[in-house]
């Protein structure tokens, strides 16, 4: 992937050392409104691939779609192709994309071959191999993997088709575990020299996976801790999410409860912070198994004492009892501080809204003094400087033709001219304007620290090349914008973070205002209440463009384009 004109390096080097929160931050310094189409592609194709590294799989098929389109246009077939293998990744992650990816298999191999591309052709044999295991075919799967170590010298390809051949014999019957961990182990010392982290945790999970099948379990939970116990930086979470849940299940094959049930919780946390949703987990299943295990005891124990029996079944059947009215009040008390909460989150979020909306009518007076402070100055100004001079005037023109008074129509001009000074000094003080004191930048950084006080949504403000003030009037109508977007988050989105970015570049200036709330349908955006006309008007007097990018329980982006050149 190269640019035309752009300059992507500092993002790559970021890259190089999977820092993908900061070259995403550099991505965002590029105004890409003013850049070529082929730029602009690839611009997308880096936003995409950094969003999927991070596990936003919606946001990541959108972009790497436009710059496909893009390239294609524009017959960049080789940029074309490397952005056809990265829809690839993403639709791996993100099931529910709905995808149908035979069209761009068929389109690269055939790109491959005519081309005689190898490192193309090695890397869809690798795809080809993967679809045919998804169905089960584990002949075809096992011809392209074998293709894959006749045609390559590369270590990490030889790595990748053995692990790829191990879970073929893995997961396709008939199944042959013991040939799966034959091909499966035959990676490792690769993946351990090239540091290759992130597969070396995907193999450590399929040995264990093939100990399972073995009914192995103690040495399938040790492979599961080394994979645990390496750090990686791509796609951590949904990695982690995977080892949990195999954990747990090895930890019940051995009937450690107590283990198997750590392993659970730490699933639904783990998925709870990536999808916002609460997962419904097999949980009752383990306290079912605890359960029965503890009754079991309870009737060996009745079986060797047979004249307690009546004792015994008093006791359990108590015990139960208990453990009844234990979970009906849990349950009671739970909703009760669920009740609680929400009733509490409804008074923070009014609370907050009426700060927002105290803070505006305090502008609003503070306005309204200045202005009328204003007109009196003014006022006094015309009566004490321009009434005496007016009057000076009004005499020289009534000596004019008067003999006494030759010059009278030249000191006439001179004290017009010292009037019309003093009357442009007048307008220019009053032209500083409401925020003259204070200016866009530190009027956002005040009006975000005051939400931030309610302790219910944390907003951040991030500028760059905000380094000169703009003109009064278009910072107080780019405030009023960004006041009334953080009071709509507020109101409706029911979001915990925010982010307000300023961006000023040479012509124009960058406003992206995002929150992680519930979203909505921007295609029906009068059903949603939330009323954007103020806004829409401001930015279509300011020559500016506004772009809505929301999605139901995926947050939502606004993006303000204004001119200032």
């Amino acid at each position: 992937m190269h640019a035309q004109n752009i300059d992507f390096e500092n993002v790559l080097s970021f890259y190089e050392i999977e820092k993908y929160q900061e070259g995403l931050n550099e991505l965002n310094k590029i105004d890409t409104l003013n850049i070529s189409d082929y730029d602009k592609a690839t611009w997308y194709f880096y936003y995409a691939d950094v969003q999927s590294i991070l596990d936003k799989h919606d946001k990541a098929y959108k972009y790497s779609r436009k710059a496909e389109q893009i390239f294609e246009s524009l017959n960049e077939r080789e940029d074309a192709i490397d952005t056809k293998f990265l829809i690839l990744s993403i639709v791996d992650h993100q099931n529910s994309l709905g995808y149908d990816e035979q069209p761009i298999i068929d389109n690269i191999l055939s790109y491959a071959v005519k081309e005689n591309d190898s490192i193309a052709l090695m890397k869809i044999y690798f795809r080809i191999g993967h679809t045919f295991t998804l169905n089960d075919n584990r002949d075809k799967a096992n011809y392209y993997y074998r293709i894959v170590l006749q045609n390559t010298k590369d270590s990490l390809n030889i790595a990748y088709a053995n692990m790829n051949l191990g879970t073929v014999h893995s997961t396709i019957e008939p199944m042959n575990q013991d040939s799966a961990l034959y091909y499966t182990k035959k990676a490792v010392p690769i993946l351990i020299k090239k540091n290759d982290l992130e597969r070396l945790v995907y193999n450590y999970n399929n040995q264990a996976e093939a100990y399972y099948y073995k009914k192995e379990y103690k040495k399938a939970i040790q492979y599961l801790l080394k994979a645990d116990s390496i750090n990686i930086n791509k796609n951590d979470q949904k990695t982690r999410i995977i080892l949990y849940e195999n954990l747990a299940k090895n930890y019940d094959s051995i009937k450690d409860y107590p283990k198997a049930m750590f392993y659970y919780r730490k699933k639904i946390q783990l998925s709870d912070s990536i999808n916002n949703i609460a997962q419904n987990l097999n949980i009752t299943e383990v306290n079912t198994k605890y359960q029965t295990a503890e009754k079991d005891k309870e009737n060996a124990e009745l079986k060797a004492d047979k004249a307690q029996t009546n004792t015994y079944l008093t006791i359990a059947l108590a015990v139960l009892a208990l453990v009844i009215i234990t979970a009906y009040l849990i349950q009671k008390n739970t909703r009760k501080k669920q009740l609680l909460a929400e009733q509490a989150k409804n008074l923070e979020v009014q609370k907050v809204a009426n700060l927002l909306k105290e803070q505006e009518l305090a502008s609003i007076d503070a306005m309204i003094a200045g202005q009328e402070k204003e007109r009196q100055r003014i006022a006094e100004d015309l009566h004490d400087d321009l009434g005496g001079l007016m009057a000076t005037i009004n005499l020289h023109l009534e000596n004019i033709g008067s003999e006494h008074s030759p010059k009278a129509l030249d000191k006439t001009k001179t004290l017009l001219g010292e009037a019309y000074e003093k009357i442009r000094s007048i307008s220019h003080v009053k032209n500083a304007g409401v925020m003259a004191n204070k200016g866009l930048l530190i009027a956002v950084n005040d009006m975000a620290t005051k939400v931030n006080a309610s302790n219910q949504i944390h907003i951040e403000v991030i500028d760059y090349g905000l380094n000169e003030r703009l003109e009064n009037s278009l910072e107080l109508s780019l405030f009023r914008m960004i006041q009334e977007l953080i009071t709509n988050i507020i109101k409706h989105a029911e979001a915990t973070k925010a982010t307000i970015q300023l961006t000023q570049h040479s012509q124009n200036l960058n406003i992206i205002v995002e929150d992680n709330g519930k979203g909505f349908d921007s295609k029906n955006l009068q059903e949603t209440g939330i009323g954007l006309d103020n806004i829409k008007k401001r930015i279509t007097h300011l020559n500016g463009k506004l772009t809505i990018d929301s999605t139901l329980k995926k947050g939502t982006t606004i993006l303000i384009d204004i001119p200032i050149a």
